[in-house]
């Protein structure tokens, strides 16, 4: 039997019928239309999934749909600004070539907002702790690390983090 449940998408508010065992992942692509979030594995273990529930980042692909009822939810769709610039992440990640084939990109970008949201200027340790859960299959992850210390950089406004 569906059920309404009630949440903040990228600072709009959701209203959907759901059946109990649908995951996030599913609601955000074939309900909402959010589809910068992929489905990768399907077990939580690659992150191609990762969007930010009140502000943590989740695998969408086993978050229970109904757990979201009141939260607020973050994509990748909802990263860019109200007149369409992007977010120094995703600038970051196109200039020192993070991005390869793109699929892991969204959720890679969402695990970097939630570390740079709790730790603006991180080593590079603490990037690839944080990242552990996201995989990339093009990169060996020195660029996709590298976008994450420059958008630091820009996040910061000084161009640079001090870190190495």
């Amino acid at each position: 039997m569906k059920r309404t449940i009630r949440f903040t998408v990228n600072g709009n508010v959701a209203e959907v019928e759901v059946l109990p065992h649908w995951n996030l992942l599913r609601v955000l692509r074939e309900e909402l239309w959010l589809t910068g979030a992929k489905q990768g594995c399907g077990e939580g273990e690659c992150g191609a999934c990762t969007v930010l529930v009140d502000g943590a980042p989740v695998n969408a692909c086993i978050y229970p749909v109904l757990e979201v009822e009141g939260k607020n939810v973050l994509t990748i769709e909802g990263l860019m600004g109200e007149d369409g610039r992007l977010h120094p992440l995703q600038e970051a990640f196109l200039e020192k070539a993070g991005v390869q084939c793109g699929f892991c990109t969204p959720g890679m970008i969402m695990s970097a907002k939630a570390l740079l949201d709790m730790n603006p200027d991180p080593t590079e340790a603490e990037i690839r702790h944080a990242i552990a859960g996201n995989m990339c299959r093009c990169t060996g992850y020195v660029q996709i690390v590298e976008s994450i210390r420059r958008a630091a950089e820009l996040l910061a406004g000084d161009g640079s983090s001090g870190k190495e």
